[in-house]
């Protein structure tokens, strides 16, 4: 895309939602976290392999094996959200980025500012999470 944004440049609602500087502000923002993401996996893979001191004390094992298993758990997640993030790069190609998966309304600008991977709007997400709410209850 040959879009140029200024540094300072944020979404505002008076202007065309999901124009052409929106799609590229929120795939620049995607690509960074994506990014920082990948980049805090190879620092936790590296760390992990050096990390292979033999701990006489068993207590001093057993911390040392919690603090693995969180550690891959948390890469696990954000796993998972790199492919969300993807999926977001993905609507932002096919134009369907920004809108309601359920509703087709658009989502409010400062809502993916602060959740860039989110599909539903806000009264969406809520609806939702009150069905869940309901079955998790039964």
């Amino acid at each position: 895309m040959g879009v140029v944004l200024s540094a300072d440049y944020k979404p505002s609602e008076s202007e065309p939602f999901m124009n052409e500087r929106q799609r590229e502000y929120f795939r620049r923002k995607l690509e960074n976290w994506k990014e920082e993401i990948l980049r805090e996996s190879r620092e936790t893979i590296q760390s992990l392999q050096s990390d292979t001191v033999q701990h006489a004390d068993l207590a001093d094992r057993a911390s040392s094996e919690a603090e693995r298993a969180l550690e891959l758990r948390t890469r696990d997640r954000q796993r998972k959200l790199i492919s969300k993030i993807d999926a977001a790069l993905r609507r932002i190609e096919d134009g369907t980025y920004g809108f309601c998966e359920e509703t087709g309304e658009p989502i409010t600008l400062r809502r993916l500012d602060a959740r860039p991977i989110a599909t539903l709007s806000i009264e969406a997400q809520e609806r939702h999470e009150r069905r869940e709410k309901v079955y998790r209850d039964d």
